[in-house]
């Protein structure tokens, strides 16, 4: 819902600046594991083959986050990361060595040792200073497990996210354990889940995961809600106009920056009377400006919601769109909107949502698209939609998966904010 070229916040910044108000302490790793308990030992593991990198691959999850078997997962990692702190949790990995593939340092030996720890790195591979194939798989598998681009290569981003303590961790599955549960009954047959920390999207139908995208969602400073509604409309080839809030906080400061900023940016300026005046007869240094509606034209190579738009009816004036700034689904930190959420593979999701829809399949979707006409499609049947806030869970195979606090919700304790749990029964908007 952006458009307005903003400074991207970055997430190492983001990460070295929070990590100690986030978390008391600053440890840290999870015991993410395609795990097995061994006899006498609850602790678990993952067994590796050590013959390529795919033995340390987390594929793609089909249970869905917002599921009963997430949230068994979920408190069996807990009584795990239980037993790990009981037992002195995980060493810090000391910062401003050169960790990556071919290295050798005491630094290597202290990586090892964590990732042994989280379950990331088998014993087996011994305590030696390299950082060999074996410790380049396993930070991978590490990173996979924290939403970063799996790199092997331990930057500032990675090695924050090392450097949290168990304790932490622990309390962070406690907070999300509530949660999960507020959303294990039953959600519909098929539904979307956008989970904004992981800034992904899930689309459910019959109790497995249909298809997964990356998102970009609200920044820090405007933040994606929390809420439950539906989907109900497509609009393809969609005009977007600015939203009110925008036109003081960004438009207005463009404008004085830049006098020629709307017309580089194809935004066209209507009065009331809905008849377009010229940018130039406004008085940028006043109020003046906001009695004016503000419209950019269509196409996805300017448009900031791209091709798509996909209506859910809300208090909140926000909703899920494409967007031309493919790049962003590419990044680590993806909190770049003003609330609103990019979908990536726009087009299969919009595909799905209209699956009971006679007539708009894949291909159909494609020539509108093509045809660059505006086309308003209602939901034969609408979708039921979450967007939730879940920083930390596990999924049946063992693997825990965590994710950055970053709009601060998690709190220094066990419990949830009360506004990030909803009211149960779950109350959909209706059609």
């Amino acid at each position: 819902m952006t458009g307005m070229r903003f400074v991207r916040v970055n997430r190492r910044a983001f990460l070295s600046s929070v990590a100690a108000c986030a978390f008391a302490g600053a440890t840290f790793v999870p015991l993410a594991a395609r795990a097995q308990q061994l006899a006498g030992d609850d602790q678990a593991e993952w067994r590796q083959s050590y013959e390529t990198s795919d033995r340390v691959s987390i594929g793609r999850e089909s249970t869905p986050t917002l599921s009963p078997a997430t949230v068994e997962a979920t408190e069996r990692a807990i009584e795990q990361y239980q037993s790990l702190v009981a037992r002195g949790g995980w060493n810090v990995v000391p910062g401003g060595a050169d960790l990556k593939i071919g290295s050798k340092s005491k630094a290597v030996q202290a990586l090892r040792q964590r990732l042994i720890a989280s379950s990331d790195l088998d014993s087996v591979a011994g305590m030696g200073p390299v950082f060999d194939s074996f410790v380049d798989a396993a930070v991978k598998r590490f990173q996979v497990r924290h939403g970063l681009d799996a790199t092997g290569e331990i930057n500032d981003a990675t090695l924050a996210e090392l450097n949290v303590s168990a304790d932490a961790r622990l309390q962070q599955l406690q907070t999300n354990l509530v949660r999960l549960r507020a959303y294990s009954g039953d959600l519909g047959d098929r539904f979307v889940m956008v989970n904004i920390p992981a800034a992904a999207v899930e689309t459910v139908e019959g109790g497995v995961v249909h298809s997964h995208h990356n998102a970009g969602v609200g920044r820090i400073d405007r933040q994606s809600p929390i809420m439950q509604t539906k989907a109900t409309e497509i609009n393809f080839n969609p005009f977007w106009t600015v939203p009110p809030s925008l036109i003081k906080k960004d438009l207005i400061p463009k404008m004085q920056a830049d006098a020629s900023y709307l017309t580089d940016e194809k935004i066209r300026v209507f009065n009331k009377e809905g008849q377009e005046v010229s940018p130039s007869s406004i008085n940028w240094n006043s109020d003046e400006a906001t009695h004016y509606k503000y419209r950019q034209d269509q196409g996805a190579d300017l448009n900031s919601l791209g091709f798509v738009r996909i209506n859910i009816p809300n208090p909140y004036g926000v909703y899920m769109h494409d967007t031309p700034s493919k790049g962003i689904f590419g990044d680590d930190f993806r909190f770049v909107s003003s609330g609103c959420v990019r979908v990536q593979d726009v087009r299969d999701y919009v595909a799905w949502l209209l699956e009971d829809n006679p007539g708009w399949g894949r291909d159909q979707i494609d020539d509108v698209i093509r045809s660059g006409d505006r086309v308003d499609v209602k939901l034969t049947k609408p979708v039921n939609v979450y967007w939730v806030y879940i920083t930390a869970w596990a999924t049946p195979d063992g693997i825990v998966q965590f994710r950055p606090d970053v709009y601060q919700r998690d709190g220094a304790g066990p419990g949830p904010l009360a506004s990030d749990v909803p009211a149960q029964p779950l109350a959909l908007p209706q059609d």
